[in-house]
């Protein structure tokens, strides 16, 4: 049985009940601009209304005071928690980085009691136009600092970061988000970078993410919230959430099966008794199909919650669901931080042994290739919306216009097979040449040694077969192959080389990011451009007699070389290919094209 099963099962299915306040947020769009008409929202009410402060209050916050139709904008935001930090002893605040326009990145700490207590950090607004993590960690730093929620730090500090992507943030738009019902003006996704600062873990290349590397090597949080809204399918919950595919494919299996045991029975339970509907993220297959099932897949390090993973961190993307109003959605985040909280601080000394076992363990294998399986792995109860079905004169296929009513339903659950592995060296070695990838090592607190003396080693090295570029992401072109092919090779490793050894805490992000199959590696994001390029061009008055003699005296070079011509036609009438194949083949050769410049130190594993 899959252990993914015992928890789909326990998944409890509520039905929405009549909100006596619904909140629709039509946008402050142009008239004359087509609109976007959304699926009608359910009516619903949960405890969770009492969170929100009376009109009038003098700690309201901005969204809160204009009843959840848009969001505060950064200025305003930074200006509401000046005065409550100003209001209070138990919060300080502090700048961990700024963005590329040159903003400053807050943290805000919420602390009482002993020093070195463990951090719960919880981030919002990674994805700025996904912003109900913002005003629903407001309501709840203020609820901690000057009403009745103090108590949630006997245990822990909070560390809450109220707008992680501030340059997207300001650039709001009623047009942005247009399938998210509310805020009337989100920010956008990416930074002005292009860069997705959920796909940046793993590259580092926005100075976003370097400033929040920083803060998680500082802080090495017990739990970290990364609060996102949605995108896809309508259904029947309003906080969902998921990590490492629960379970299924985890590199840190005795932190996963913290989260999957303790940490989903105690903040379901909270979640429900505020009013709200958690389930574990539902990704679609096929959202106009149900039937063929909920998608579970591996993640690599270039999200949070695979970096998470990969660096022992126990990590919980929330993603409340987009067609649920704000107002509903920004409770329900808010009831989601505060079980999350809670159930850390209850069941804190299996934790940290749980993040002890992961950081200990060195796993033999990296699987670097997932296949979609073909059957499930398991069938699950679903709480669906209900739709008709009718084909659409605008896409001429058959679409889905959803009703304001649920329907219970039984979904399979579509997992994945490793299908190539590849096992972890004792340690790799990167040239001092190698600038960028050492900084992304110190980035990620990766521990390595640098040489102070050249030394000749045998290395295994990998070189490249069928290169080709992939497309344009997050502000870099990835590199795939057809082809890894290994081979010991010796070298001189120049002074200011680096030793990066396995055995050590983040030795399995190392090997994620430094191992050339692994799907994030630093490799695929495009870090060595320099090994596509061949040197050692020779003019065709050298090249071609010495191409003539190779022919005349080498009957199998000769032989390889006429099967080519009569099997590639482009290449038999190109002069230039074919006298680089033969420069190819002689001692004149650039031996580093295509030679992954990362050693792999493999003597004695």
């Amino acid at each position: 049985m899959s252990p993914l099963y015992p928890l789909l099962l326990s998944l409890a299915v509520i039905q929405p009940t009549p909100d006596p306040t619904p909140n629709v947020n039509p946008p402050a769009q142009d008239p004359a601009r087509p609109r976007v008409t959304l699926p009608p929202a359910m009516p619903w009410s949960g405890r969770s209304e009492a969170l929100i402060a009376k009109p009038g209050d003098p700690w309201i916050t901005p969204a809160e005071a204009n009843g959840f139709t848009a969001t505060p904008s950064y200025d305003e935001t930074h200006a509401w928690i000046d005065r409550l930090v100003a209001a209070s002893p138990l919060l300080s605040r502090e700048v961990f980085g700024r963005t590329s326009e040159g903003r400053a990145l807050y943290a805000v700490r919420a602390h009482r009691g002993a020093a070195g207590k463990p951090v719960v950090l919880i981030q919002a607004g990674i994805h700025s136009g996904e912003i109900d993590g913002k005003d629903a960690g407001l309501m709840l730093l203020r609820d901690i600092a000057l009403r009745d929620k103090a108590d949630l730090l006997a245990q822990v500090d909070i560390v809450f970061v109220p707008i992680y992507n501030a340059d997207g943030h300001e650039r709001a738009s009623p047009y942005n988000r247009p399938n998210q019902r509310g805020p009337n003006n989100p920010g956008e996704r990416s930074t002005p970078q292009g860069i997705n600062l959920n796909r940046d873990y793993a590259k580092a290349d926005a100075p976003e993410t370097q400033g929040m590397l920083a803060l998680l090597r500082r802080l090495d949080p017990v739990l970290y919230l990364d609060m996102h809204v949605s995108d896809g399918f309508d259904h029947g919950y309003d906080v969902t959430y998921t990590f490492a595919a629960w379970g299924t494919y985890t590199q840190s299996p005795a932190i996963t099966a913290w989260l999957n045991g303790s940490f989903q029975a105690g903040v379901d339970p909270f979640v429900r008794r505020m009013g709200h509907h958690p389930h574990f993220y539902p990704s679609a297959i096929d959202e106009r199909d149900l039937s063929k099932g909920l998608r579970f897949a591996s993640e690599g390090p270039r999200y949070s919650t695979g970096y998470g993973d990969y660096a022992r961190i126990p990590t919980v993307l929330v993603e409340m669901h987009c067609l649920k109003p704000y107002r509903q959605r920004v409770r329900g985040a808010y009831a989601m931080m505060e079980g999350a909280i809670r159930q850390t601080a209850r069941d804190l000394p299996a934790l940290r042994a749980a993040i002890a076992a992961d950081r200990a363990a060195r796993p033999d294998t990296l699987t670097v290739k997932w296949e979609r399986r073909t059957t499930p792995i398991a069938q699950v109860p679903f709480t669906a919306m209900a739709a008709q079905r009718y084909r659409s004169p605008a896409s001429g296929e058959e679409e889905l216009r959803y009703l304001a009513r649920t329907e219970e339903t039984r979904v399979p659950v579509i997992g994945q097979d490793a299908v190539a592995q590849v096992m972890p060296p004792r340690a790799w070695w990167v040239p001092a040449s190698a600038t960028a990838v050492i900084a992304r090592l110190d980035l990620h607190g990766i521990r390595y040694e640098r040489i102070a003396a050249p030394r000749e080693m045998t290395l295994d090295r990998v070189r490249l077969s069928e290169p080709r570029l992939g497309p344009v992401a997050d502000g870099r072109v990835m590199l795939f192959a057809g082809g890894f092919h290994h081979a010991p090779e010796t070298a001189l490793w120049r002074v200011g080389s680096v030793r990066v050894p396995y055995d050590q805490p983040r030795g399995l992000l190392a090997a994620a990011l430094l191992e050339p199959e692994a799907v994030d590696s630093l490799l695929a994001w495009g870090f060595f451009p320099e090994m596509l390029q061949a040197n050692g061009a020779m003019e065709r008055y050298a090249s071609v007699p010495m191409a003539e003699a190779m022919l005349a005296r080498d009957p199998a070079l000769k032989a390889a070389f006429e099967d080519r011509l009569r099997h590639d036609p482009a290449f038999a009438a190109d002069g230039a290919a074919r006298l680089a194949w033969f420069v190819a083949r002689s001692p004149y050769a650039d031996d580093r094209y295509l030679l992954y410049p990362v050693g792999r130190e493999v003597e004695g594993r």
